[in-house]
């Protein structure tokens, strides 16, 4: 009779599904960013992943407030869009569905000093 034994170490359940950038959108996201660190506009970044939102935040010194932060919000799939870039103030630069076009809108805005 031969006992069959449990696995050593049962792998945990996740307690929660994170939401994250993948490849592809880390690749089109650091594209832009490179360009602008090139360009003197930003030096460093942030990336957060959390439960109902992914956030990429933006720069110009290590100690401050986030100059831009990209988000991206499976809820709003169907509505607004996934993809997001909101400016420091709060306010809403551009929100829809492609992560590219989203994006342009970071490389017409000049931030102020």
């Amino acid at each position: 009779m031969t006992v069959q034994s449990p696995t050593p170490f049962p792998r945990p359940e996740p307690l929660f599904e994170q939401v994250s950038f993948h490849r592809q959108e880390l690749g089109v996201i650091l594209s832009l960013y490179g360009r602008m660190v090139a360009a003197g506009e930003w030096r460093d970044y942030g990336i957060s992943a959390l439960r109902d939102v992914a956030v990429f935040a933006i720069f110009r010194r290590t100690a401050e407030v986030p100059l831009y932060r990209i988000e991206k919000r499976p809820a709003l799939r169907n509505r607004q869009g996934i993809y997001a870039v909101i400016g420091s103030e709060g306010q809403v630069l551009r929100r829809g569905h492609d992560l590219a076009a989203v994006l342009r809108v970071l490389e017409k805005v000049r931030p102020v000093e």
